[in-house]
């Protein structure tokens, strides 16, 4: 089978400015990958992500170097020996996906012997800002069932309470983008609990968390930046009650899947999230969400316009891609 594959750069405008500790942006930056064969084509987004030493002309040139494999057919399994984990990876293994998908005429879940996809209720992110910004934010979104609220400043006590008292009756999760530290650990789980937080994702940098290590708390505390493939799950368990699994981290929807079994026997609650990009990299993270304890796949909602077709959004509610956008 001859295969051609292109890959491009695209910038999709957010509304407004997402803003974490680490900073803020108004763009989303994404790479698309399209393989063709037999006049299908199949396609996969990424998201570079520079906490991990990534860049747009970087995953650009790691996808160029695998042309010569995959224009000779090489298969995800293959490319996972080929390629590290990262966003160059996700491009190109979601794009098989879809290509195997779209030449056999047979859906992905089917072929992962699944059953039907449904809707999930998804997260809503709001943005790192002072306290009354962000309960007015809160305040806004209310009415939906899960809110993600970035936090992640030496002192978020203020910012906890104002978003409860601004969502009353939303479940919330608190991503700190590992910008807690152990001597603030502890006042702000105490917090957590007085706020009835659902879940707090990396509260600690990722090579300094070991304050975790049977440490109470009422909260969960989900790993992010800590868990990337398979082979970090059985290290994460005596800190961790769940992992968040990206497709952009653990390198495509195949390592996605296997990260999500280990995650299981291992006891570990299960969350699957994503960068801030358009519904084709969201798609494959909706089968990789069904069944998960928490589902955060906002990206589009964040964002000034979606590329078509998109997913269909209802609210809060996401539902599986139609073939025509992947899968």
């Amino acid at each position: 089978m001859n295969r051609t594959l292109l890959a491009a750069a695209e910038s999709f405008p957010i509304a407004g400015a997402f803003t974490i500790s680490r900073g803020a942006k108004t763009t989303a930056e994404v790479v698309t990958c399209t393989i063709g064969a037999s006049g299908a084509l199949g396609r996969g987004e990424c998201v570079p992500y520079a906490r991990y030493g990534e860049s747009v002309p970087g995953v650009l040139a790691a996808i160029e170097d695998m042309r010569g494999a995959i224009e000779d057919g090489v298969g995800r399994e293959e490319l996972a020996r080929l390629m590290p984990a990262g966003a160059a990876r996700n491009a190109l293994d979601c794009a098989l996906w879809d290509l195997e998908a779209k030449l056999s005429g047979v859906p992905t879940w089917q072929v992962l012997d699944t059953t039907a996809p449904q809707k999930l209720v998804t997260a809503y992110t709001l943005s790192l800002g002072e306290p009354d910004t962000m309960q007015r934010q809160a305040a806004e979104h209310a009415w939906r069932p899960l809110l993600k609220v970035k936090v992640g400043t030496a002192d978020d006590e203020a910012r906890i309470r104002a978003v409860r008292a601004g969502a009353p009756d939303s479940a919330i999760i608190l991503d700190a983008n590992e910008g807690w530290t152990p001597d603030n650990l502890a006042h702000h789980f105490a917090v957590c609990e007085e706020a009835r937080i659902a879940l707090v994702e990396q509260p600690l940098p990722a090579d300094n968390d070991s304050a975790l290590r049977g440490m109470a708390r009422s909260v969960i505390v989900c790993a992010d930046e800590s868990v990337h493939r398979t082979s970090d799950v059985a290290g994460l368990a005596d800190r961790y009650d769940a992992i968040n699994i990206k497709l952009d981290k653990a390198g495509g929807l195949t390592e996605a899947l296997a990260l999500r079994q280990a995650a299981r026997s291992h006891g570990l609650k299960i969350m699957v999230g994503c960068m801030v990009g358009t519904s084709l990299g969201m798609a494959p993270a909706v089968l990789l969400a069904q069944g998960a304890d928490f589902v955060d796949l906002d990206g589009p909602l964040l964002l000034a316009r979606d590329r078509e077709p998109a997913l269909r959004y209802e609210g809060s509610d996401v539902y599986p891609p139609e073939p025509a956008l992947w899968g």
